[in-house]
């Protein structure tokens, strides 16, 4: 079907039939390539309604105060222990958030040919870049010597061996790839996992859920309150990737065998092991009422429910959620809900609105 456009002496054909082949062609890899933004007509339309819920939820550092931390941090209110976590949370996810962008860019946008995708892509870049520039706000706020972070970041063995089990792997997705081939349609799809389950899905949980035990105990209100923005964004990761995975896989189905799968839960065991020796050095004693040991079984659970949201088996059936209140803040269940209402809309041309109780 043609449609004819009369302006003055010009007229002007438009082809439904190639706009329907254009659309027909979007798909998640090996789809129409071009340098346009065509968006419209959506293909994935989830991939639209999340950047949507991404672009609403958008938060700057500098609108957070931090004075009642700065009190804290130079009294006695807290404990050598409870600084210890801030410091590693500042020094690991300083250099985290940076190989999550950098994959993303530099990596998954790159591949992926749908331009929904593209942009979704990109707005989950540009918030570790948010997240990156609170980690800023943070040391420079309590004077924390950044070549402490640094020295967390590259000094300590645990942290080292979680950057690196990532990095390697986007790192070796730098090169040509010939995506007709399942071996490379298996790396793709591997690279998402990697970091959309493994990384920021569970082995971001257990520095989120101490840093949210000091908050919930009125410590470092300030540091908490960014932990609980940055979590919400990081959930949003988590959906975006597990749903461009499930895509991948449905418009290919190659990528799917039984050896692949078990890749895929055997790198969820290294990912989970890696964690649980992390959580050893973060807290190295009990503290907070809490112990490793307690969080290393969140982590369990955390786990099996990633493996589950792509279809795959968990590798501790019926392992239990062992802080209830956490998970008001951090289950599974309801990060597409995560704090809703005011508290945790940001208006740019105001401070955050008040936070109204009945909206929580």
């Amino acid at each position: 079907m043609q449609a004819t456009f009369t302006i003055g002496n010009k007229s002007f054909i438009l082809d439904q039939e190639k706009a329907e082949a254009a659309f027909a062609a979007k798909k998640v890899i090996n789809g129409r390539e071009t340098m346009f933004f065509n968006i419209l007509p959506l293909k994935y339309q989830w991939a639209y309604e999340l950047y949507r819920s991404m672009k609403a939820n958008h938060w700057e550092p500098e609108d957070i105060p931090m004075q009642k931390d700065c009190e804290q941090w130079r009294s006695d209110e807290v404990s050598d222990i409870e600084r210890w976590i801030i410091k590693m949370g500042i020094g690991y996810f300083s250099g985290a958030e940076g190989i999550v962008g950098d994959n993303i860019l530099h990596v998954v946008r790159e591949l992926v040919t749908a331009p929904e995708l593209k942009l979704v892509l990109g707005r989950h870049a540009h918030e570790e870049n948010i997240h990156a520039d609170s980690l800023v706000y943070m040391i420079s706020s309590l004077g924390i010597n950044p070549h402490e972070c640094e020295s967390i970041l590259e000094g300590i063995e645990t942290v080292q061996k979680k950057t690196d089990f990532v990095s390697r792997n986007s790192r070796a997705m730098r090169r040509d790839i010939d995506l007709t081939q399942t071996s490379a349609k298996q790396d793709f799809a591997k690279n998402i996992f990697l970091f959309g389950q493994c990384m920021e899905g569970t082995q971001f949980y257990g520095l989120f859920g101490m840093v949210l035990s000091l908050y919930r105990q009125n410590k470092f209100p300030g540091i908490g309150q960014m932990f609980r923005y940055t979590l919400r964004d990081e959930s949003n990761h988590i959906e975006l990737l597990r749903n461009l995975l499930m895509d991948l896989v449905e418009e290919n189905p190659d990528i799917w065998t039984q050896p692949f799968r078990d890749d895929l839960t055997q790198l969820m065991v290294e990912a989970v092991n890696l964690e649980k020796e992390f959580i050893r050095d973060c807290l190295p004693v009990n503290a907070l009422g809490l112990s490793a040991e307690e969080f290393i079984l969140y982590i369990d659970y955390i786990a099996d429910r990633r493996l589950e949201g792509v279809g795959l088996n968990p590798l501790n059936p019926g392992v239990k959620n062992p802080f209830p209140w956490l998970a008001e803040m951090m289950d599974i269940k309801k990060e597409q809900n995560f704090f809703e209402g005011r508290v945790t809309e940001y208006q740019k041309a105001s401070a955050l609105d008040s936070v109204h109780d009945d909206e929580l």
